[in-house]
């Protein structure tokens, strides 16, 4: 089953606070693993619909993501498959909009949609906090969230290698230890937005 191919997708914006717990997972699942050829990881940010080519391109799709499960902040849910779906229902779950419900939706009318799917979501607690890190429950859940993703790639026979050194992935100003240490006091930038427009 190894043959087949997986895309690892994170999906959030980090400038948000929980908002960019999908992308800091696979940050950290790049910085400390070697995946085959067959895994590939992707920073989905809040792409959207640019999206769709890299969605229909694989057989497995694995989505994390801050999701509104109206749960505990913190609580960790995995969804697989036919149950992923309910995640596009009417109810707005997503935090960004409907803009990757509308990727899956739109790969299942063209009738090519990754044959399983799984969903590692969490729920925030933090969300309007501009250029804030994760909030200390959500970040908590980071190494549940990867070993949600290495037990599933196990599952379908595909082992991932721990790294001796880091590569580019993730590092530089947005690497999440970098992120935190840099970022201004709340005197020195708006903690909401752009003050110019409050």
């Amino acid at each position: 089953m190894n043959t087949q191919n997986i895309l690892i997708l994170g999906i959030g914006n980090i400038l948000w606070a929980d908002e960019g717990f999908g992308v800091r997972v696979v940050q950290a699942l790049a910085q400390a693993y070697e995946f085959p050829p067959s895994v590939s990881l992707l920073d989905g940010g809040t792409q959207g619909l640019a999206l769709i080519p890299y969605v229909q391109a694989v057989d497995t799709l694995v989505i994390i993501d801050a999701v509104d499960f109206q749960l505990q902040p913190g609580t960790l849910v995995e969804l697989r498959d036919a149950e992923v779906p309910a995640y596009l229902g009417a109810k707005k779950m997503s935090l960004h909009q409907i803009s990757f419900q509308e990727v899956l939706a739109l790969c299942q009318l063209l009738g090519n949609c990754p044959e399983r799917l799984l969903l590692v979501g969490v729920q925030p607690e933090i969300l309007e906090d501009y250029g804030g890190s994760l909030s200390a429950v959500v970040k908590r859940q980071m190494p549940a969230a990867t070993a949600c993703v290495l037990d599933y790639l196990a599952g379908l026979g595909i082992r991932a290698k721990l790294q001796t050194t880091r590569p580019g992935v993730g590092t530089g100003a947005v690497d999440i230890e970098e992120y935190e240490r840099l970022r201004p006091s709340a005197e020195e930038a708006c903690r909401l937005g752009d003050g110019r427009f409050l």
